[in-house]
């Protein structure tokens, strides 16, 4: 694995971490919420910690090799979208000016890694993206270290984007109660929709 395979995988993996999705929703609720930031953004890249773990050990294959185990994990992701989502807008995050309370700390770091270690878009990188890196002839490197590599890339990407997007959601939007109301049920919207998506698209598909 030279330089010019990491900085492409570099440059693939930030245009998919950079699209807003469940792991943007999240954060940006956290941080309205007056949730701590970093535990929600920790919470969230110990979620693909697992996923790394789990693809460098071999068993990304045996998942992605087993349509009905990947099916389940797809559902049970967008299932727990919809809950989220639906949760969000019910309750929508709108911070009071001056707001600097930090709750739930713990909580927050788990809904995190739920999110992201059920997040479809995170099994599609592991299963589909990742692999396509991978050097198998004349590497350096064994396959399982270089799904590490990747991996550990992918973490880092994970929290420098998430970090700063709820650091700007909270500084921006915390003395606009409304403008955060409106972001959140967007969020929220996006997380619904996506979760309803991929369901009935799984669904669809197995029946």
């Amino acid at each position: 694995m030279d330089s010019a395979t990491l900085i492409s995988f570099l440059a693939v993996d930030l245009l998919l971490v950079c699209v807003p999705g469940a792991d943007w929703a999240y954060v940006i609720a956290a941080g309205l919420r007056g949730r701590s930031v970093g535990a929600a953004v920790a919470g969230l890249v110990s979620g693909y910690a697992l996923h790394t773990v789990l693809a460098t050990a071999g068993l990304a294959v045996l998942v992605a090799g087993s349509p009905a185990l990947l099916t389940a994990l797809t559902v049970a992701g967008a299932a727990y979208l919809v809950w989220l989502g639906w949760s969000v807008l019910r309750r929508p995050g709108v911070p009071e000016a001056g707001e600097t309370a930090v709750t739930g700390g713990g909580r927050v770091f788990l809904r995190g890694a739920t999110i992201s270690g059920l997040n479809p878009k995170g099994l599609l990188l592991y299963l589909s993206v990742l692999p396509q890196f991978l050097v198998t002839r004349d590497a350096h490197l064994p396959i399982p270290a270089q799904t590490a590599v990747l991996g550990l890339l992918h973490m880092a990407c994970c929290a420098a984007v998430y970090a700063a997007v709820g650091v700007l959601a909270r500084a921006v939007l915390g003395a606009r109660p409304a403008a955060a109301r409106a972001v959140t049920r967007t969020s929220g919207a996006a997380m619904l929709g996506i979760g309803a998506f991929l369901l009935v698209q799984r669904l669809a598909l197995g029946g």
